[in-house]
């Protein structure tokens, strides 16, 4: 007597997404960041591990919307400054892209680094007090603060993805 098993899957059948799926596009943040490092100094090993933390904490719950890291000069994201905006695929595929690409010899003199955090709508559903507690776990407590311009524009260049969901990466570029 011979037996088969038949696996299948339907489309409307969601994903669980892991940690280990948010772990996995995080690392390709944080290595982009690397790469920044690399050429332009900033951001310190210390703050692209607590970044990297940061974003695996808010995929995994849901909660990220856009995050930007990168140089500011008089209220402007300034080249090199990468933007990560975080969407469910939907039962869609998206490409995983390898990290990189990050352009060098950009004028950095006169910024600083930074970083902004928007959150997503899930986010928007939760009490006050759950958001609070939320943010008392990550490594930073993000406060408000109005949204920098940029000097440019922003370009996609990188889709990230795992477990349903993705991250689309676009970088400043200079009207020049």
């Amino acid at each position: 007597m011979s037996q088969s098993y038949t696996i299948s899957e339907s489309l409307s059948e969601s994903l669980s997404f892991t940690i280990t799926h948010a772990r996995h596009m995080a690392a390709k943040v944080a290595t982009d960041l690397k790469r920044i490092q690399r050429l332009y100094g900033l951001p310190g090993d210390v703050a692209i591990a607590q970044y990297e933390s940061e974003v695996v904490s808010l995929l995994k719950a849901g909660y990220l919307g856009v995050v930007t890291y990168g140089f500011w000069r008089n209220n402007d994201w300034i080249e090199p400054t990468l933007r990560y905006t975080a969407k469910e695929l939907a039962g869609g595929a998206a490409n995983d892209d390898d990290p990189g690409r990050i352009r060098p010899g950009a004028n950095i003199a006169g910024a600083v680094f930074h970083s902004y955090l928007t959150y997503s709508a899930a986010w928007d559903e939760l009490t006050a007090a759950e958001r609070d507690a939320f943010k008392k776990t990550l490594p930073y407590y993000r406060g408000g603060a109005p949204e920098p311009g940029v000097s440019g524009y922003f370009s996609n260049d990188r889709t990230y993805s795992s477990g349903g969901r993705a991250l689309n990466r676009a970088s400043v570029r200079s009207w020049s």
